[in-house]
């Protein structure tokens, strides 16, 4: 199904729609403040699996970050946060970053990785934090898998490659060709993973 939702002011039904799909367990392709990715509900099993065997990854060892909402999801799927790094996220979120950060036990098995850390993502994007409100809870997110890069910025070229492997492909627009920044903060010393859309100013 491809669903066109308009990027400001996306439409409640819609975005209803979406997330009964993910709570039943289905995989989307939505947009976000850099490129298009794959999404399901954080709690569904089958439907994570689905994700990791799209991308043809181990969900272990899969590069994996959670979209949420705002900051107050960080709290219950992080350790606790010092006030200083509070403050930093605070002032790049939301934005097209990544930060890397120790996972909580609220984060389902299936998604802790071998170091028990986990990307999150709070993009400046209506249509993704849209969803993630309405569901109440962060979505996972993937990026598409290959190179195809061109394609991806085209939702209806996205939907004849993927209709078959996922349930809803979301049109907000064309999307971006720059991924987000990555940075660690499970360090003493912040480390950026990757140069993304965001620029990072070292503190």
């Amino acid at each position: 199904m491809l669903l066109h939702i308009h990027p400001d002011n996306p439409n409640p039904r819609h975005i209803k729609t979406v997330a009964e799909c993910l709570l039943d367990g289905g995989v989307i392709i939505y947009p976000t403040d850099t490129i298009y990715g794959l999404g399901c509900d954080i709690f569904q099993h089958k439907a994570v699996e689905r994700v990791c065997r799209i991308k043809q990854v181990d969900p272990q060892k899969a590069q994996l970050s959670f979209v949420c909402y705002d900051l107050s999801d960080l709290s219950k799927y992080t350790k606790s946060i010092s006030t200083p790094l509070y403050r930093l996220l605070k002032s790049y979120l939301p934005g097209p970053y990544t930060f890397i950060l120790p996972a909580s036990k609220e984060v389902p098995k299936i998604l802790q990785s071998r170091k028990s850390t986990i990307g999150l993502r709070v993009p400046d994007n209506n249509i993704a934090r849209a969803i993630v409100h309405e569901l109440s809870h962060p979505i996972l997110s993937a990026s598409l898998p290959g190179d195809m890069v061109e394609e991806y910025t085209d939702p209806e070229l996205m939907y004849e490659n993927f209709e078959n492997l996922v349930d809803i492909v979301i049109d907000g627009g064309p999307g971006g060709m720059v991924p987000s920044t990555i940075i660690d903060c499970t360090k003493e010393q912040y480390e950026i993973i990757r140069i993304g859309a965001g620029e990072w100013v070292e503190e």
